[in-house]
């Protein structure tokens, strides 16, 4: 399957997950690693957008397209997620349901419904589990912000 990501350029070749790791995500807590990345790459930039304040996002962005093997991916039923999965900003209990999955090392890749659209699909890479690493880099192409697509 292929999936999107969209990031500094910097690290748009880092498939450690640190960014997750030192900042969280909606799925995970400080101090864990997790890759993001979207079924699309209209999806990613959505997530990235409702993540990040007009002023914070840098000139240099890349796209990186993966491959990731079909056989890794677990679907997370959304009747397994926490009741409160969608709620703004990311509560605890999604941080915690994400976090003992990551360190449990179970699967190496979980997709989950994007909070924004659900009806789409985010996949979360685990760097700690040992499968991950058949994951593929395929691409990586600069991108420039378009800012309108902040304004209000």
């Amino acid at each position: 399957m292929i999936v999107y990501r969209i990031g500094r350029t910097r690290y748009a070749n880092d498939l450690t997950g640190e960014g997750a790791r030192l900042f969280g995500g909606r799925w995970n807590h400080k101090g864990v690693p997790c890759l993001y990345t979207s079924a699309s790459r209209a999806l990613a930039l959505l997530e990235y957008t409702v993540n990040v304040n007009v002023d914070d996002i840098p000139r240099a962005l890349s796209f990186t397209t993966l491959e990731i093997p079909d056989d890794s991916i677990h679907e997370v039923a959304v009747s397994h997620l926490p009741g409160d999965w969608r709620a703004v900003p990311s509560p605890v209990s999604t941080k915690a349901f994400g976090t003992a999955w990551l360190s449990s090392q179970a699967q190496g890749v979980w997709r989950v419904p994007s909070t924004v659209i659900p009806s789409e699909f985010n996949y979360l890479l685990n760097p700690l589990h040992p499968g991950i690493s058949a994951a593929k880099i395929l691409a990586v192409d600069d991108f420039v912000y378009d800012v309108r697509i902040k304004m209000v």
